[in-house]
C-alpha cells in the first residue's frame, strides 16, 4: 500500500485521477455489511409479511442499481461499464440480522471496490427504509471491502 492519495494533485487540489495509461484488466472487488433488527421485525422479513413484500428482492435490485451509479454519486468516482453485480443475502435468526455481499466486475482501467460497497450500503438502506415503519432502531454495521482482484496492484484480501 502507498500512502500517497491519488485524488489530489502536488499543490493538494481535488482531482479526477487520469487512467488512460492503464491496462484494461478484469476486476472484481466483494464488499459486505450488516443490519440487525428486533426479532419481530426479523421474522416479519423472514416470512415475507412486511407490509411493502419482497424486502430482500427489492434490496437485491436496489443494490445492482446502485453500483451502476456510483460515479454519479461519488465525486471524484469513474463512471465505468459494470460486466457483473450480484447481491446475496444470508439471514441468521439468532443475531436478528442479515449480512449483505456484494460483488461487482469490470474490464477496464480502474477497480470496482466503490461500485461493491456502494451496492451493499444502498442493500442494507433498503431493507432499513422498508421496515423502518416497525423497527426505526435496526443497525447498519461492518461495511467493508473484503477483496479486491485486477490491476497493477493484483490482488487484496482482508486479514491477509
Amino acid at each position: 500500500m502507498s500512502d500517497h492519495l491519488t485524488h489530489f494533485d502536488a499543490s493538494g487540489q481535488a482531482h479526477m485521477v487520469d487512467v488512460s495509461a492503464k491496462a484494461e484488466t478484469h476486476r472484481r472487488a466483494i464488499a459486505q455489511g450488516r443490519i440487525t433488527m428486533q426479532a419481530a421485525t426479523f421474522k416479519k422479513l423472514s416470512e415475507g409479511t412486511a407490509a411493502k413484500g419482497d424486502v430482500l428482492g427489492i434490496a437485491r435490485l436496489a443494490g445492482i442499481m446502485a453500483a451502476k451509479q456510483t460515479g454519479a454519486l461519488i465525486p471524484l468516482c469513474h463512471p465505468i461499464p459494470l460486466t457483473r453485480v450480484t447481491v446475496e443475502f444470508a439471514t441468521d435468526p439468532t443475531t436478528h440480522s442479515v449480512a449483505c455481499t456484494a460483488t461487482s466486475e469490470t474490464v477496464g482501467r480502474t477497480g470496482v471496490e466503490m461500485e461493491a460497497l456502494t451496492a451493499t450500503s444502498v442493500a442494507l438502506l433498503t431493507i432499513y427504509d422498508m421496515l423502518k415503519a416497525i423497527d426505526r432502531g435496526m443497525v447498519m454495521d461492518g461495511i467493508k471491502l473484503i477483496e479486491k482482484h485486477g490491476g497493477k496492484s493484483g490482488s487484496w484480501v482482508a486479514g491477509k
